[in-house]
């Protein structure tokens, strides 16, 4: 069974999403996964310089095959989604696949998580895990 390396871009000011999408995960069976995601306790919490900020993040994200964005609106006011975004984006030789989530509950998801995804899944294990399958 592959494992897919993922880094989950969110907010940690919403990080009851970022919970349930890694339990959502983790429950689903044969379904393997690392987690790159900056923890909350991460001293890129306090990096002095934006250019720090981005390479650490930077360093997080490189041995991912798929970026995932908790997708909800929030997102458009978040400075380090934004960097994720453009990092996934351009940081690397190849860009890495963005796959938006589309939180539970939520109809709405920021323009640019939306369009910088390869694909929205909604907030299910099904259509989450499809999407990573796909893309990694």
């Amino acid at each position: 069974m592959r494992t897919y390396n993922l880094f989950i871009s969110h907010s940690w000011r919403y990080g009851g999403q970022y919970d349930r999408l890694y339990s959502l995960l983790r429950a689903r069976r044969y379904f393997a996964f690392r987690d790159y995601s900056v923890p909350q306790d991460d001293p890129i919490h306090h990096a002095a310089t934006d250019a720090q900020l981005r390479r650490a993040i930077r360093n997080q994200m490189a041995p991912c095959h798929v970026v995932l964005i908790l997708a909800g609106v929030y997102a458009s006011y978040s400075k380090w989604i934004n960097i994720e975004i453009d990092l996934a984006e351009e940081g690397f030789q190849r860009p890495k696949p963005i796959i938006a989530i589309r939180p539970h509950g939520n109809t709405l998801i920021s323009r640019r998580v939306r369009e910088a995804a390869d694909e929205i899944a909604n907030w299910s294990t099904e259509s989450i895990v499809r999407a990573i399958r796909r893309y990694g």
